[in-house]
């Protein structure tokens, strides 16, 4: 069997707070092979690392009296959100705040760090990679968005990588969104990598919205044969997918279910997001114990999905995900 690629899923964001410095490092040093970054955009278009362009969750922005007016309520994707977004700031101003763990009632160690790390530029996160050698799967959010309001991300990415010697490393770089659109309009601009797009558990893709309307493809029609087919068909490289739909539940008892093998028959290599040792994120039948946050049976869990066949994962722990791929597919690494 072959050993999956182990991404950080924001850095080691089971140890530190997501996309800050401290969990890149942490990730390399624990051995990942490479590190997830989400890439959004400031009002001056310096590219950020932040799960969502709104940001109140993941920084001390709401604490600060003199961004009190910034507060307002958008529509991204389709979802209506009030907070404070990366688009109504400048770099120099989001530089002033700190991030803090999104998840504090879950992971009180990584709460520890609040207040004391930075919100990091993609550069930031490109001189970390290019000190370790680790390689980047660089996630798109929210293209068609930021596209309409004058912040076209894809050539904001292209233009950096490009800068940075980024865009002629395929061996080093994927690239992933849940938007199509966004993922053909980098290839265009000649940026180098495997291409992979996001397949979402439920609903439909924005891009496709915004073009179609109700006429636009369910995420769920893509994951049918026909749908893998037609993905393939674009020449994207693989699908990540949510690990929701690779279990299922019955009885008590999890399952994998075919999903892999069927992309792979298309052509397509799979990802999963996201291994979470934590209760909360566990299929119901491999939690243990009465607290959301106690650690259940996420071996079992983990042995079953790359037991699949899956060609990467995506975990908040790397150094977890690194034991369970190595040791289902009966590899080791030296530290």
């Amino acid at each position: 069997m072959t050993r999956p690629l182990v991404v950080a899923h924001r850095g080691a964001s089971g140890y530190r707070p997501e996309h800050s410095e401290e969990a890149y490092r942490l990730a390399a040093r624990l051995g990942a092979d490479a590190i997830e970054p989400d890439v959004v955009a400031t009002k001056d278009g310096v590219l950020v690392l932040r799960h969502e362009n709104e940001i109140s969750g993941t920084t001390d922005v709401a604490a600060r009296p003199e961004f009190a007016s910034r507060r307002t309520t958008k529509e991204i994707d389709g979802h209506q959100l009030t907070g404070w977004f990366t688009e109504d700031f400048t770099w120099d101003e989001l530089s002033q705040l700190a991030v803090r763990e999104r998840l504090p009632r879950i992971r009180q160690s990584s709460a520890t760090f609040d207040g004391q790390l930075g919100i990091l530029r993609l550069s930031d996160l490109l001189d970390i990679l290019d000190e370790t050698g680790l390689g980047m799967v660089l996630e798109v959010k929210h293209a068609t968005y930021f596209q309409s309001i004058g912040l076209p991300l894809d050539d904001l990415i292209a233009t950096e990588l490009r800068d940075r010697g980024w865009a002629s490393t395929p061996e080093r770089l994927v690239v992933e969104s849940f938007e199509q659109d966004v993922l053909r309009r980098l290839r265009a601009r000649d940026v180098a990598g495997r291409y992979v797009y996001l397949v979402e558990h439920g609903g439909a893709p924005a891009d496709a919205v915004a073009a179609l309307g109700s006429k636009a493809p369910t995420y769920a029609s893509q994951r049918t044969d026909a749908g893998l087919a037609e993905i393939a068909a674009q020449g994207f490289d693989g699908i990540s997918v949510d690990k929701k739909v690779l279990l299922q539940e019955s009885g008590g008892a999890v399952r994998v279910t075919d999903l892999v093998d069927r992309a792979h028959a298309a052509g397509l290599q799979v990802f999963t997001w996201t291994l979470r040792p934590e209760n909360r994120f566990l299929a119901k039948g491999h939690r243990r114990g009465p607290l959301a946050s106690q650690w259940g049976a996420w071996m079992q869990e983990w042995d079953m999905l790359i037991g699949a066949g899956l060609d990467g994962i995506f975990a908040d722990h790397p150094d977890l995900a690194i034991f369970a791929a190595d040791r289902a597919s009966g590899t080791g690494r030296a530290r």
